[in-house]
C-alpha cells in the first residue's frame, strides 16, 4: 500500500500570511481574491460551508485512494499550527473522510480550517468545536478504517487537484462564506497586494454609492463595480 507523508519544502512568510489574515476582515475576501486572480484558482461551488467560519493558511494537502478512502490521521503527524488541511477524497460522497474526532485532534494542533473534495460527518460535534468545515457532502457513512484498521493508501503533502485547481503544499488557502480560493505561493505576495488595493477601492466605491453617485461616475471613477 502506498504510503508517503512529506515534509513542506516551502511556507509563506508569517509577515505574509499575517497581512492575508487583514483580509478576513473585508466583505467578501474569497472575491477579490478571485478577481485580482482573474478568476483562477477558485475551487468547486459545491465545496460548501459545513460549518463556517473564516480563515486563512498555509495548505497542508492529502490525497487519498478512489474506491479505498481511508481515515486521513495521519495528516496530523505533520500538522502545524496555523494550517488548512486540503483533503482530495476523489469527490466521493457517500463515505465521510473527516468528523468529529478528527476536528478535536486537528484543533489540539492549531490547524485553523478544513476543505474537504469528499464527505463529512459529525457536523454537530464540529459545529461546538466552532471549527470551520468545507465539504461537498456529509454522510453518516464512515470508510472502512475503523473496521479494518488500514490508513493507507495515503499521500501527504503531495500536489493535488481541486476540481481544476492544483494545490500544491503550503499554498494559501482562503475561505469565507462564499467559497475557497487557493492563491499559489510563489504568486502570493504579487496577489496580496493587489487584493489590498482592490479592497480599498471598493471600500471607496461603497462611499461613493452613500453620497448618490450614479453609475456611470462610479464607473468612470473606478472602471468597474
Amino acid at each position: 500500500m502506498r504510503h508517503i507523508i512529506n515534509d513542506r519544502q516551502t511556507l509563506p512568510d508569517e509577515k505574509l500570511l499575517s497581512w492575508f489574515r487583514e483580509l478576513l476582515k473585508v466583505y467578501s475576501p474569497s472575491c477579490i481574491l478571485a478577481d485580482t486572480m482573474e478568476r483562477t484558482g477558485v475551487l468547486p461551488s459545491s465545496i460548501r460551508p459545513v460549518v463556517s467560519g473564516r480563515f486563512v493558511g498555509p495548505a497542508l494537502t492529502v490525497r487519498l485512494d478512489p474506491g479505498d478512502l481511508v481515515d486521513c490521521l495521519d495528516a496530523l503527524k505533520v500538522a502545524q499550527a496555523g494550517d488548512v488541511i486540503i483533503v482530495d477524497a476523489a469527490e466521493e460522497t457517500e463515505t465521510s473522510i473527516w468528523g468529529g474526532l478528527m476536528t478535536g485532534l486537528a484543533q489540539k494542533r492549531g490547524v485553523v480550517g478544513a476543505v474537504v473534495n469528499g464527505a463529512v460527518r459529525d457536523i454537530d460535534e464540529v459545529k461546538d468545536l466552532a471549527f470551520p468545515l468545507y465539504a461537498r457532502a456529509v454522510t453518516p457513512r464512515s470508510t472502512h478504517s475503523p473496521f479494518s484498521g488500514r490508513l493507507e493508501p495515503i499521500e501527504v503533502n503531495v500536489d493535488i487537484t481541486v476540481g481544476r485547481v492544483i494545490v500544491r503544499p503550503g499554498d494559501i488557502v482562503l475561505a469565507d462564506e462564499v467559497g475557497v480560493v487557493v492563491v499559489p505561493l510563489a504568486k502570493a505576495a504579487d496577489v496580496l497586494a493587489q487584493a489590498q488595493a482592490q479592497a480599498e477601492k471598493e471600500e471607496r466605491t461603497r462611499e461613493w454609492i452613500k453620497q448618490d453617485k450614479t453609475v456611470d461616475q462610479l464607473l468612470k471613477e473606478f472602471g468597474r463595480l
